[in-house]
């Protein structure tokens, strides 16, 4: 703005206030200085705006000497069939190969792989952001309708759309915000309003294209001002500024700063990457294992020598899995059986796969058994298809701590029999007899 500030004319800045006046009237308070006629208030305010600007820019210059603003004919200009065309052309969308469309240098771009490298980062980043701000546009109508929206539906849409918007000379579009809000606000109900904008967009291309060459460029300033105030949403900014949890709070400024200093790509590419990380901390800081005390109430009874049990929650995934099995460090050379108790472990990668592998190969061959109990939903088809099954002698998969209790007698049955067993289980295994059959 200061290098530029050159270029400032007063003419400009009258066009650009004019305008934004104008689309603020309607926002004005009820008790209004400046009362508009009922079907005035029945139109959107651009609708008046605009034109009227339009009006402006084509009649002043013949009433005041010197008056000249920037318009869209006077600023952009198009060679169509050898002939140089102010404004936007009257030609409707065509097929085309996009590759083959004139680059920053006027050569087309060609398909190879410096392109793709060229295009990579920033097609990431607008697809995150229109896939953002289409949940977030369907999120605000379900609010003024009362409805619920299918995401799936709506990306899918979303993506096809940008996907075959290049073929005719198209670029990459999203739910708006403040179009959505607009739509709903004059009665548009149904997805025959979103057809009814894109055929009203045509016509002006096809009908309207001289006149629209009058728009003075200020006055698409004012209105973009307008747009950017009301996608800012200033007030959640502030809300989440207070009430947010730290971490979250500093992503939101990097993004901020980031879209401020450099560009809107690199703030949210930057912004995905910390706020993953965070999620994974959150998550790794939610996984654990420990060590179930012996006499543990949840228990169908108490453990024999030899037995330990390990209970393990939350998902098995990369941030977490080394943390999770830490304490099976702290299993001693007299253990027999260790019972994996998994009901609360939702999920699992192959970080948690190998290290799950890793543990039951170092069991393997200390020969201890090993017993998996409510391994279920997707850790479950991990494991299993990561080959940990059951296997005779070394790994039994159960539903419930009873099945795993039968399971454990009979693994500790086979150890006693064969002469290794600890004397302390003899003597438990007799005492918890004696104790069944005493009378009341």
């Amino acid at each position: 703005m200061i290098q530029a500030r050159g270029t400032a004319s007063p003419w400009e800045f009258l066009v650009g206030l004019g305008t934004l006046a104008i689309l603020l009237l309607p926002r004005l308070p009820k008790r209004r200085l400046v009362k508009l006629p009922r079907m005035l208030r029945k139109i959107p305010a651009p609708l008046i705006a605009l034109p009227a600007a339009a009006l402006a820019a084509w009649a002043l210059p013949h009433l005041i000497a010197g008056f000249s603003v920037d318009t869209i004919g006077t600023r952009f200009h198009t060679l169509i069939g050898g002939r140089m065309v102010d404004g936007i052309p009257q030609v409707p969308p065509m097929p085309m190969w996009p590759w083959n469309a004139p680059g920053p240098g006027g050569e087309p771009l060609g398909m190879n792989l410096g392109t793709l490298r060229m295009l990579l980062p920033s097609a990431f980043a607008v697809a995150m952001l229109g896939a953002i701000e289409s949940l977030l546009s369907a999120v605000v109508a379900d609010g003024m309708a009362r409805t619920r929206h299918d995401p799936d539906a709506e990306l899918m849409a979303l993506g096809v759309g940008n996907i075959l918007a290049p073929f005719f000379g198209g670029i990459p579009a999203t739910g708006a915000i403040a179009r959505t809000a607009t739509n709903f606000r004059f009665g548009g109900r149904t997805p025959v309003a979103a057809m009814t904008h894109a055929l009203t967009i045509l016509l002006a291309i096809l009908a309207l294209a001289p006149l629209i060459r009058f728009l003075p460029m200020a006055s698409l300033a004012a209105l973009l001002l307008l747009v950017a105030w009301n996608m800012s949403e200033a007030e959640h900014f502030i809300h989440t500024l207070k009430v947010a949890p730290k971490s979250d709070v500093a992503v939101l400024l990097t993004c901020f700063f980031l879209t401020v200093v450099f560009d809107m790509v690199i703030a949210v590419t930057v912004g995905i990457m910390l706020a993953s990380l965070l999620f994974m901390r959150r998550m790794a800081g939610l996984s654990g294992g420990r060590l179930t005390h012996p006499d543990h109430r949840s228990l169908p009874g108490p453990l024999p020598d030899g037995v330990v049990i390990y209970d393990l929650a939350g998902p098995l995934f990369f941030g977490a899995a080394e943390r999770a099995m830490n304490a099976m460090r702290a299993i001693g050379a007299e253990v027999r059986v260790v019972i994996f108790r998994m009901e609360q472990v939702p999920s699992a990668d192959v970080t948690g796969l190998v290290a799950m592998e890793g543990v039951l190969r170092e069991m393997a061959r200390q020969g201890i058994k090993a017993i998996f109990v409510g391994l279920h939903g997707q850790a479950r088809e991990v494991f299993e298809h990561g080959g940990i099954r059951e296997k005779a002698g070394e790994l039994a998969v159960c539903d419930t701590m009873i099945d795993a209790f039968h399971v454990m007698d009979a693994k500790l049955h086979t150890y006693h029999r064969s002469g290794l067993g600890p004397i302390r289980f003899q003597v438990l295994h007799r005492e918890k007899t004696k104790i069944r059959k005493a009378p009341k």
